[in-house]
């Protein structure tokens, strides 16, 4: 504590030095109960998946808290042994982990042209990116379903991975320009005296600088992609549809699969929160870029 915190606090009154530790505690209190709310779905279903199907008819899920013997791995085996939930955790991560390669490769190198490099029109280029990002999804599906048939990846992984970057790229690099245009000029003429070019320029100085707002686009096209159900539901393989298409078919068509259903959906669940709280604080700390000098 300094000197002058220490004068502020003493000038304080008895009740106003009580008002604002119970503020802090009170405030507290509110955060981690918005958290165990927001957990609270997630909590759910993790105790849905390991009870059994006859648990799960017969009693709510907080009850296995004062039945601990209702806990079972079997709907894990059964989740295994389910070729069509395998097969789409498979078939998501293919179509998951290109589309957000890609939307961050391609938005880095365009946010850097954006931002530092000039070439005729580039201005009125960052317009049209900017007013792509206005256009609903569900405008251009029945266009580019029609295109997909004519040229011939219509339900396949390919379509739904160039469906997914092309709509992911605006944002992306809106994103990334308005990062690396904060990037202090003379950081990258002192690089430029030093003899790097463009691509030095950008793998060296940029990049490295530029990693949180990078992780948070990655982070968030990542959840996009993931998530997604009305992109694969009408551009991806019926015969080997992602994850979320898979369980809706579940639903449909067994409506008493619980036991497969129940893991399915976690599992489906846990892994893009595993990836958010793995890159936390890069997303946070992108997140936060530019909002104080």
């Amino acid at each position: 504590m300094t000197a002058v915190e220490g004068i502020v606090k003493a000038r304080q009154s008895l009740p106003a030095r009580i008002a604002s530790r119970a503020g802090g505690g009170v405030l507290r209190v509110f955060l981690i109960l918005v958290g165990l709310f927001w957990l609270m779905p997630t909590i759910g279903l993790l105790l849905s998946s390991v009870r059994s199907p006859a648990d799960i008819a017969s009693t709510g899920w907080w009850k296995t808290f004062a039945d601990p013997s209702q806990f079972t791995v079997h709907n894990y085996a059964s989740l295994l042994d389910n070729s069509t939930i395998t097969n789409s955790l498979l078939s998501t991560v293919a179509i998951t982990v290109p589309a957000t390669l890609l939307v961050v490769v391609i938005g880095s190198f365009a946010g850097y042209a954006f931002a530092w490099m000039d070439f005729p029109g580039r201005d009125w280029w960052f317009m049209v990116v900017v007013s792509l990002l206005v256009v609903p999804v569900q405008v251009a599906l029945v266009p580019v379903a029609k295109l997909f048939g004519q040229i011939g990846i219509f339900e396949t992984t390919i379509g739904v991975i160039i469906f997914h970057v092309a709509f992911g790229l605006p944002f992306a690099i809106f994103l990334l320009r308005n990062f690396f245009a904060e990037i202090p000029r003379e950081l990258l003429e002192a690089a430029r005296l030093d003899g790097a070019g463009e691509i030095r320029l950008f793998t060296r100085v940029v990049m490295p600088l530029g990693g949180p707002a990078i992780a948070s686009l990655g982070i968030f096209q990542f959840l996009w992609v993931w998530n997604d159900m009305l992109v694969a539901l009408i551009f991806a393989d019926s015969k080997h549809p992602p994850i979320t298409v898979a369980l809706q078919q579940q639903v449909r068509q067994f409506g008493n699969n619980i036991d497969v259903l129940a893991p399915g959906a976690f599992v489906s669940m846990v892994i893009p929160l595993a990836v958010f709280f793995a890159f936390q604080r890069q997303f946070v700390t992108g997140v936060m870029a530019g909002a104080v000098k």
